[in-house]
């Protein structure tokens, strides 16, 4: 997923470490943490079996499909690469269709084939087997609590058929990063932009290399969410003053003025989840999220 913000970096690996040390500053926030769960989930996919993945990208087209390959991207958070590889290969397999969009002629949408829909049942064993091994740090209780607690953050409570935590963690991981996209908007950020934004104000100049350690993602997934600030305007590549032989990673005059939007940003999406939920409670989904990501603090 892009910027080392979602699962998957551009080599289609896991772009978020696990079991190592999260960045102090974010775990606080209840959408940084889902965000880090739903990537658990991804990796150990990736571990069960490459294909895995494609449980997810199925999962959504059967709940709304029409998505455009961009949207979909957008929403799983995967790298444009990454999805063209998978949708080219979903719809040779026979389980995705790309036709023509009824409301603009010239662009396409996906479609799931009956052949996908049966290919993603037949991936449930799958994920219930992960999902157990992921959540075995939880007692049952905590297990149907956890449940009940992500359902609350969902548009409309999920119904008797939804049989894994793996599908309610990426269903609120979705929705709330929407909402704190949303908060963004007017400034051309997402919410996938505070940690990277936030880190270099914190740490600036820095290496590059350090960056992705104190993110807990991979290099390579920090190197294209710096691309990506370097071509937005609100970071350069400086000389670094501790080693002249290497490049620094500096926010600029517009970048400092936008971390200060990404962090106001992150406050007040917190701030909504916690009306969503009452503090109580969403102090104990925090909790309970804490645990499905050891070594993590």
């Amino acid at each position: 997923m892009r910027g080392g913000e979602g699962a998957l970096d551009e080599s289609g690996g896991p772009a978020e470490l696990q079991g190592v040390p999260l960045p102090a500053a974010q775990r606080a926030y209840l959408g940084y943490l889902l965000r880090r769960v739903f990537a658990r989930f991804t990796a150990e996919a990736v571990k069960d079996d490459r294909s895995a993945r494609d449980f997810v990208v199925l999962d959504v087209l059967a709940d709304q499909d029409g998505y455009s390959q961009q949207e979909l991207a957008e929403r799983l958070g995967i790298n444009r690469t990454i999805m063209v590889r998978l949708i080219d290969r979903l719809e040779e397999a026979g389980h995705v269709r790309r036709v023509r969009n009824p409301a603009d002629r010239r662009s396409y949408v996906l479609r799931l084939t009956d052949a996908g829909r049966a290919a993603r049942e037949s991936m449930r064993d799958t994920v219930s087997g992960r999902d157990a091994r992921i959540t075995a740090v939880l007692t049952p209780d905590e297990r149907r609590r956890l449940a009940e607690l992500l359902s609350g953050l969902l548009p409309e409570p999920e119904g008797p058929a939804v049989r894994s935590l793996e599908h309610l963690v990426a269903q609120a991981h979705y929705r709330l990063r929407r909402m704190g996209d949303a908060l963004l908007a007017d400034v051309g950020l997402r919410m996938r932009h505070f940690g990277p934004l936030d880190a270099i104000d914190r740490l600036g100049p820095c290496p590059q290399q350090r960056l992705a350690h104190h993110l807990a993602i991979t290099e390579p997934a920090a190197a294209e969410v710096v691309d990506e600030l370097v071509r937005a305007g609100l970071v350069v590549r400086g000389r670094d003053p501790r080693d002249r032989r290497r490049y620094a990673l500096e926010l600029t005059d517009l970048g400092r003025r936008r971390v200060a939007d990404v962090r106001r940003a992150a406050e007040r999406l917190q701030e909504q989840v916690t009306e969503m939920l009452g503090p109580e409670t969403a102090a104990e989904l925090r909790a309970l999220l804490l645990k499905l990501l050891p070594g993590s603090v």
